[in-house]
C-alpha cells in the first residue's frame, strides 16, 4: 500500500486562536496530544485532519505556500454563514461548472470554500 495525504501541519503564532478560528468556521473539533505541543482539528464528516503546531520565531505568518481548500455545496450562503461570524471571504470566482472564494486564517494562511467537489464532471 502507498502512501496517503491524511493530515496537514499548520504553524501558528497563537495555537488556540488557531484552533477557535477551524473550530467556528468549520465545525472542527480541537484534540491535544498528551503533550500538549500539537493540536488536531478533526474535521465533522470525514477528511483531512489539520494539525497545529507552535510556530518558531523565525517563521513568519503565511510564508509557506499553502492553501487549506473546504468543499461546499453552496458557496454563496456558506460565505455568508462566515460573515455572521466575521470571517470575511473575498470575491466569489465563477470557474468550470464551479465556485470559490478566499480568505485568511488568523496566522495568515491561505484558505478557500470551493463547490469543485459537487461539479458535474464531463
Amino acid at each position: 500500500m502507498g502512501p496517503s495525504l491524511n493530515r496537514i501541519m499548520l504553524y501558528a503564532k497563537d495555537v488556540q486562536k488557531t484552533c477557535e478560528f477551524y473550530e467556528r468556521h468549520f465545525g472542527f473539533t480541537c484534540e491535544l496530544d498528551d503533550d500538549g505541543r500539537i493540536a488536531e482539528l478533526v474535521a465533522p464528516h470525514g477528511g483531512i485532519k489539520i494539525m497545529v503546531h507552535k510556530a518558531g520565531k523565525g517563521v513568519k505568518s503565511g510564508q509557506a505556500c499553502i492553501k487549506l481548500v473546504f468543499d461546499v455545496q453552496d458557496v454563496e450562503s456558506f460565505k455568508e454563514q462566515c460573515t455572521k461570524l466575521g470571517l470575511e471571504f473575498g470575491a466569489i470566482h465563477q470557474a468550470s461548472g464551479y465556485s470559490f472564494a478566499n480568505a485568511k486564517d488568523p496566522d495568515n494562511n491561505s484558505i478557500s470554500i470551493s463547490s469543485r467537489a459537487f461539479a458535474a464532471r464531463q
